[in-house]
């Protein structure tokens, strides 16, 4: 507590629980009002009226409290300051605040409104609803009040500022203060360092290795170091030199480690054995100077449990942190960050077994930690252990942030034998636990960085899970499903209901120049996840035998026989090889949109069993009928509406045949296949969703002409200007030619890929603008009639076009997730959200 010209100034922790105490008529509620927002203050008063409409009514306190407590702990959860206005004047209503606080991992601080008696009398005096107050109330509270003066801060209070009198109170001032574990501003690119355990060589090597000159990077880059720097090694002064002298400088931030706290322990006269390499620390450090010990013992005095950097996406502890835990300060969360958690179990070394709370790990923020050596530092859920037994002739490893690279040394020698062998106790396998059912389960909402929260309703989720769960590939193999498409406008030339002019005129509504009309392949949608090898899949997606997959836009495997599916990856591997996109990406596997046909190997007994019997119809019933309405008229029948109407129908149906029977055609094994992919999605550490279509064309063109199979097809393109009236006429007249010859259509793209609006809106990725013929397929073989057409104009588009854009932002999410390479339930959040989104009720001719 500090003074200021105008009055004493109160620092408040920003996320805390602030206990006002004084008695009535202090003055708490107007110094609550005047120095909180309004919703970070809970009063006992208003908590007395929701639960009985007299906020005087003392037999409603204990609901009151009840309520109060429950707010406030919601409050806290959240990770909101709160503010509690009541009296506090008793130790016990004190001690359930205290308790609430330690429960959610926040300060606890108090601050005493001590008024004289007189002035808390008057105040009480003219509100109407306390005038009748006895005095002798005001004076019990006043005397606990300063009973308990001197115990606030052993009961538990992390600050207490009192404030005396009436004019105190008033000028006082309230400066809210960060954490001390909030660097959230800080960005870096950080370099994070594991374990170096008194192993100077080492770490001097390591900093050379990521370019550091004399504790100092060129490029501005900030070092972390994860804790035990102390103990066991041969040179625990000379790293301790090194690393506080780069914090002093701002070049490095650390936290402690069990060792440190340990000898900091020591340092101040604790008993503490000498175990665990804490004797060789004692030793090298006697032979220092009394000056530099005393540096050391301010430095580790210092050093703060856990950092939550870079806006929230980075934690750095000693021995990890549950996400529950971030940002917060207790107790429980130092002890959790210097010493992890136990199972209260000991293995055949007589080590405490460690609980795997990475295994469980959900968190947002990437967790990078020490404390447990392991052979290799890897990532699990989001969580990576960088010590790696530097000080047992292991490595000494760092983490590149937010690059995620590994960059190690190895030790000069073993300098300490370990306890037991090193080696690897990640569960889980590759990614760590298996999905788990609470990752997608109910109503739940995925945070996307390109449309914010996209919301899954529950009944969608338990459809898609019923889908994922019965028919879906490995979802290792599952980092992406494409989202539906928006139909364009309905068009309201004659005889069409789309028509490519909608498209067009939507795009430069958008204030999209250019667009790339793609030829849209008599097929279905396939994605293909290609590996290099058998070893490249293992490695990066955690599976053994198959080299990527191909799947449909629902998930499910197009070919029950995986011989099929590995000819056409193993024919994909090959063009990408020859085509050089294995190199030029700097990848060692791809992941492709496409489609594949005929529509679809998977549809044509769709086709035959149930569109097929149309074309039976109109190959029987019809000649038939018009035999028999004919013979009837040369009889004298007056049938001629009948007939021409009947002929119409024909007609149509003739139409309908020719149609459904140019997506369906024989194929033997792969003969007769066509694949044509037209985006690569994403390659090894980048997604590619936002690269310019002409550019992903051109790769692809690359891919088809290498082909050596015939599988491969290319995808035919128009570029068109929107605001060049010939340009969209050219458009036009290229759709027209292409749906006149039995093409499906086309869909219309923004060249730029990943486009928005000026004011911020995503624009849909693409719109479909199917033949005339084609939609006889979809909406039947009559549907051309006027009649027809004039009630299959008053469809609503809007919900589709909805749907399009969240599915597409989560398609998004999940390459840019896959890309920084996150865990596999995060991955698969989003991509099960567009699996969700799928059932929402849309009309499924749109």
């Amino acid at each position: 507590m500090t003074e200021s010209r105008t009055g004493r100034v109160l620092p408040v922790t920003d996320l805390s629980l602030v206990v006002l105490v004084g008695a009535s008529g202090s003055g708490k509620s107007t110094f609550a009002r005047r120095h909180f927002k309004p919703t970070e203050v809970i009063s006992s008063d208003f908590c007395r009226g929701l639960v009985c409409d007299d906020e005087n009514d003392q037999s409603a306190s204990r609901d009151a409290f009840d309520v109060l407590h429950y707010i406030a702990g919601k409050r806290l959860a959240a990770g909101r300051r709160t503010v509690v206005d009541a009296t506090s004047v008793q130790q016990d209503g004190r001690r359930q605040l205290i308790e609430l606080a330690k429960r959610h991992d926040v300060l606890p601080i108090a601050i005493v409104l001590d008024m004289p008696e007189e002035v808390c009398a008057q105040r009480n005096a003219v509100r109407t609803d306390r005038a009748d107050m006895p005095r002798r109330v005001i004076q019990r509270h006043i005397r606990e009040l300063r009973r308990s003066l001197r115990h606030l801060e052993r009961e538990g209070f992390r600050k207490v500022h009192v404030l005396r009198g009436v004019e105190e109170a008033e000028n006082a001032i309230v400066v809210t203060e960060k954490r001390f574990n909030d660097l959230t501003h800080l960005t870096g690119p950080f370099d994070i360092i594991g374990d170096v355990h008194g192993c100077s060589a080492e770490l001097e090597s390591l900093l050379a290795e990521l370019g550091y000159q004399d504790g100092e990077h060129p490029q501005g880059r900030t070092a972390v170091f994860v804790g035990d720097l102390v103990d066991r090694g041969p040179d625990t002064p000379g790293v301790l030199r090194r690393v506080m002298s780069m914090v002093a400088a701002g070049n490095a931030l650390c936290v402690p480690g069990n060792h440190e706290n340990k000898y900091g322990r020591y340092l101040k006269g604790r008993m503490v054995q000498h175990t665990h390499g804490l004797a060789e620390t004692i030793t090298q450090m006697e032979g220092e100077s009394e000056e530099f010990r005393g540096q050391v013992r301010t430095f580790l005095d210092g050093l703060v449990s856990h950092y939550v950097l870079d806006g929230g996406r980075l934690v750095v502890c000693h021995a990890g942190l549950p996400e529950k835990y971030h940002g917060r300060t207790s107790g429980r969360v130092r002890s959790h960050a210097l010493y992890g958690d136990t199972t209260g179990e000991t293995d055949e070394f007589g080590l405490p077994v460690r609980y795997p709370w990475a295994e469980d790990y959900r968190g947002r923020a990437a967790v990078v930690y020490g404390h447990t050596p392991v052979p290799k530092a890897t990532w699990l859920n989001n969580t990576i252990c960088l010590d790696t037994g530097a000080v047992f002739g292991g490595k000494l490893t760092a983490l590149r942030w937010p690059e995620r690279e590994l960059v190690d040394v190895s030790a000069e020698r073993v300098w300490y034998e370990p306890a037991k062998p090193l080696r690897s106790d990640a569960p889980g396998g590759h990614d760590g636990r298996p999905l788990d059912l609470a990752d997608v389960h109910g109503r739940r909402s995925v945070e996307t960085r390109h449309a914010g929260r996209v919301a899954v309703r529950e009944e969608n989720a338990a459809a898609a899970l019923e889908v994922m769960s019965r028919f879906a590939i490995d979802p290792r193999m599952l980092p992406y499903l494409p989202p539906t498409m928006a139909p364009a406008a309905t068009s309201t030339l004659d005889g069409y209901l789309e028509h490519p002019q909608e498209a067009f005129a939507q795009y430069a509504q958008d204030g999209v120049a250019r667009v790339v009309c793609q030829e849209k392949h008599m097929g279905s949608r396939a994605v293909a996840l290609v590996c290099r090898d058998a070893e490249v899949a293992r490695r990066v997606f955690g599976v053994d035998g198959p080299a990527g997959s191909l799947y449909t836009r629902t998930g499910r495997p197009f070919f029950d026989d995986a011989e099929v599916t590995e000819e056409i990856l193993g024919r994909l591997r090959a063009a990408a090889g020859d085509a050089g996109l294995w190199d030029e990406l700097d990848s060692d596997w791809l992941l492709l949109d496409a489609e594949l046909m005929p529509w679809s190997l998977k549809a044509v007994g769709l086709l035959r069993g149930q569109y097929a019997a149309v074309g039976a119809a109109s190959g029987a019933v019809f000649p038939a009928a018009l035999a028999a309405l004919e013979t009837a008229a040369a009889r004298g029948v007056d049938v001629g509406g009948l007939l021409t109407r009947q002929r119409e129908r024909a007609a149509d149906a003739a139409a309908f045949t020719a149609a459904y029977r140019r997506y369906c055609w024989t194929t033997d094994g792969l003969e007769g296949v066509r694949l044509a992919p037209f985006q690569i999605l994403a390659a090894a550490g980048r997604s590619l969703a936002g690269l310019a279509h002409d550019e992903q064309l051109a790769l692809i063109d690359r891919m088809v002409e290498h082909d050596g199979s015939g599988l491969l097809q290319t995808t035919r393109r128009l570029y068109v200007d929107t605001a060049d009236p010939e340009s969209v006429g050219a458009g036009v007249d290229w759709w027209l030619e292409m749906t006149g010859r039995g093409g499906e259509g086309m869909v219309v793209k923004p060249v730029g890929a990943l486009v928005r609006t000026e004011d911020g809106r995503l624009v849909q990725p693409g719109i479909k603008c199917r033949g005339r013929e084609y939609l006889r397929i979809i909406y039947g073989p009559e549907y051309t009639r006027p009649d027809n057409l004039a009630r299959l104009r008053q469809r609503f588009l809007n919900h589709k076009r909805s749907l399009a854009l969240r599915e597409y932002a989560l398609g998004l999410e999940a390459l840019d997730r896959l890309a920084d390479g996150e865990p596999l339930w995060r991955v698969h959040e989003a991509v099960f959200g567009v699996l969700a989104l799928e059932s929402e009720p849309v009309d499924p001719r749109l």
